[in-house]
């Protein structure tokens, strides 16, 4: 039996939190509507926070080497007192020692639809300690209505990740992943997501949902993560748990020295239950990136960036005709991608780090071609890879300045990374970076980022500690570069969407979705990332060749529509007919771009199953409240005859398409035949009745 401390009713969400018989503080989200459906689970209460001291004797029941979740150190814990503080609700706990103090902050916020968990840890003894796990936020007990076990009811949602592949949603069942419950209730069965190094979106996003699907209830979870993580789906009773954190000592290689009166506290972990599935709860955690985003920007713009255009090569000469071509097409920013500083030899991603621009490229200085940019009515933005130098620049012999592993420089193939814990370095890259952005005047850095450092780096306690560090540390710079730039709009790029985690998106007005740049399945890419990250912040590419068909252009530039515009490409070489597809589509875009800044996503994908070999279909319906921004591709196999996308009653405005696609909108139903392979429409509703 479990006995109730409180209850709190936030936003349409119930909390509840309870103390089990040995003693642990846990909590129960629901949505409020639910709440005549609870049971009293049989199982005991998931932690408020789970932590690690070295020394402490580790979890039994076959745990050790899978998790760290459920040791002395977490069952020592003495419940103390809870409060509330404002918009936070604090619980506090004490080891039966005394010597440490823990308290768990969770706070609500007008805002979102989630409630924000943290944990923080203090050595209030006399010796030090080393800490080597401790949990964000511990959500447990799932399903609360069912008592028991509840066989073939709940599925686990993540989302997956890799180079050019970003955000596909996998789903499996509580018995696909081996979660039950053992015959005798012991033995922790355990799932865990999360990734090493310095790039956040590798392998998963910092995401995972349980839906139970006989009361069409999910519960979503997402983790600032801006280095090594890990998210837990856990099990030893009837109650399922979902854990988050930093990666913990056995695997990440972190672990903190705490001396008396020190303390940490962890990034923050976001939960959200609500009716429905997980598309449903991924869209109510987005209130945390609109919530955190900055405001410079109140719209998508529409840009060009240069680098599927000269690849890696840019200078004054093929500026300047990209410049005439693009004058007057409402283009807003006009980046200069990587390769402006690279000398006669080597290529652009062996010579970054020295930032100097080249002098054959650039004769009069690279300030002349961004005055000609600004002169054209745009905005001038360039390319950074600050955290990082290449192997054929000065500084990566500088090993004062880099970053080590077990006393070696870090390489990885043609990069090494600075060390950004040093004053050196920030002052560095406060003059070659700052300075010329200020300097030159840029109003627009594309920060770049190619490389992962891996488990951790030299200069701390642990390899995953020195990380850390290093991590945050390149936060303050980009904090910096907003703060000394007055006005600067700031791109998030890791090899396209290596870095689309909450505390990094939060820093940044945009961030490149993908590295797919002219792959088909960008749609689907984009679509998929309608979960995970504001649409207002995912910059997708439609890279235009001379040799493109008037479909296939528009195909590129309706997948546009599912964020903020950016093309590239032969922009010089097109014909007027091309140019008209490019004119009307991104007219089309700039009138529906307030729906893309606000609103919530409902992706569907029929047939869609591979990257590799694209087919079937997709539907994305944007839904600002008042308008809807719909869009329909097609990829390769059978064409369907019509492709039904369910709306509700309203008029269309507006619409791009082909001229062999059809289209009726009738009764609320908007439905679409695609003229061919590969095919695209994009259509403005104005919803009725509200």
């Amino acid at each position: 039996m479990k006995q109730e401390i409180s209850r709190f009713v936030r936003g349409d969400m119930l909390l509840i939190f309870e103390k089990d018989e040995k003693g642990m503080v846990g909590f129960t989200l629901i949505p409020k509507e639910t709440e005549g459906m609870l049971k009293e689970k049989d199982c005991g209460a998931a932690p408020l926070v789970e932590l690690y001291v070295r020394g402490d004797v580790l979890p039994a029941d076959y745990a050790a080497g899978n998790t760290m979740c459920g040791s002395a150190s977490t069952f020592s814990l003495v419940f103390e007192r809870q409060y509330t503080d404002g918009d936070s609700i604090v619980t506090c706990f004490r080891d039966s020692t005394g010597s440490r103090e823990v308290t768990h902050t969770l706070v609500f916020s007008e805002e979102l639809r989630a409630v924000e968990c943290y944990s923080e840890i203090k050595n209030a003894g006399d010796r030090g300690f080393t800490l080597e796990m401790i949990s964000s936020g511990n959500i447990g007990g799932l399903t609360p209505y069912d008592a028991g076990e509840a066989p073939d009811t709940m599925e686990i949602t993540t989302a997956t990740s890799n180079w050019s592949a970003e955000g596909a949603m996998v789903t499996e069942t509580v018995e696909q992943l081996s979660l039950e419950t053992s015959w005798a209730i012991q033995g922790y069965r355990v799932m865990k997501i999360g990734q090493r190094g310095s790039l956040p979106i590798r392998n998963h996003f910092p995401f995972m949902a349980v839906h139970d699907k006989v009361r069409n209830v999910t519960w979503a979870v997402q983790l600032e993560a801006p280095a090594s993580w890990q998210i837990e789906a856990r099990r030893k009773d009837y109650g399922l748990a979902m854990t988050g954190g930093i990666a913990d000592f056995d695997f990440g290689h972190w672990a903190k020295d705490l001396e008396p009166g020190e303390s940490f506290r962890t990034h923050s972990m976001y939960i959200t239950a609500v009716t429905g599935d997980a598309e449903k709860a991924s869209q109510r955690l987005l209130d945390i990136h609109e919530r955190n985003r900055p405001k410079h920007l109140t719209l998508p713009p529409v840009m060009f960036n240069e680098y599927c255009t000269t690849w890696g090569e840019p200078s004054y000469g093929n500026l300047s005709g990209i410049v005439s071509a693009l004058k007057g097409k409402g283009m807003e920013y006009l980046v200069i991608d990587a390769g402006w500083y690279k000398d006669d030899e080597n290529p652009w991603h062996m010579t970054g780090g020295d930032w100097v621009p080249s002098k054959t490229l650039f004769p009069d200085g690279i300030k002349a071609a961004a005055d000609m940019i600004r002169e054209a009515g745009m905005v001038p933005g360039i390319w950074f890879e600050s955290e990082t130098c290449g192997s054929r620049s000065l500084m990566h012999d500088r090993e004062d300045m880099l970053l080590t592993r077990n006393g070696y420089v870090i390489d990885t193939g043609s990069r090494r990374f600075l060390d950004m814990r040093k004053k050196e370095v920030q002052a560095y890259l406060d003059k070659k970076v700052i300075g010329q952005l200020n300097d030159y005047g840029f109003g627009y850095i594309k920060n770049d980022y190619n490389e992962s450092i891996g488990t951790g780096v030299d200069g701390a306690e642990s390899l995953g500690e020195g990380l850390r560090q290093s991590v945050e540390c390149s936060r303050d710079f980009f904090r910096r570069i907003r703060k000394e730039v007055p006005g600067i709009v700031m791109e998030n790029c890791a090899s396209g969407g290596h870095r689309l985690e909450p505390s990094l998106m939060s820093l940044f007005d945009m961030a490149s979705f993908s590295d797919a740049h002219e792959c088909v399945t960008i749609p689907v890419i984009a679509a998929n990332l309608h979960r995970l990250i504001l649409p207002m912040q995912s910059q997708i590419w439609a890279v235009i060749r001379k040799d493109d068909s008037l479909r296939r252009i528009n195909y590129s530039l309706v997948s546009t529509f599912l964020g903020a515009m950016c093309l590239s490409g032969d922009v010089t070489d097109l014909s007027a007919e091309q140019w008209g597809v490019i004119d009307r589509d991104v007219e089309f875009y700039r009138n529906v771009r307030h729906i893309i800044a606000h609103g919530d996503s409902k992706v569907v994908q029929n047939g869609v199953t591979s990257y590799s070999d694209l087919r079937g279909w997709q539907t994305v319906v944007r839904d600002s409240g008042t308008e809807q921004l719909v869009t329909v591709h097609t990829f390769g196999g059978d064409v369907p005859s019509a492709i039904e996308i369910a709306t509700g009653e309203g008029e269309v405005l507006d619409s791009v398409m082909c001229e062999d696609t059809g289209w009726t909108f009738e009764g609320g139903v908007l439905k679409v035949s695609p003229g061919a392979e590969f095919d695209a429409a994009a259509f403005h509703i104005r919803k009725s009745g509200v």
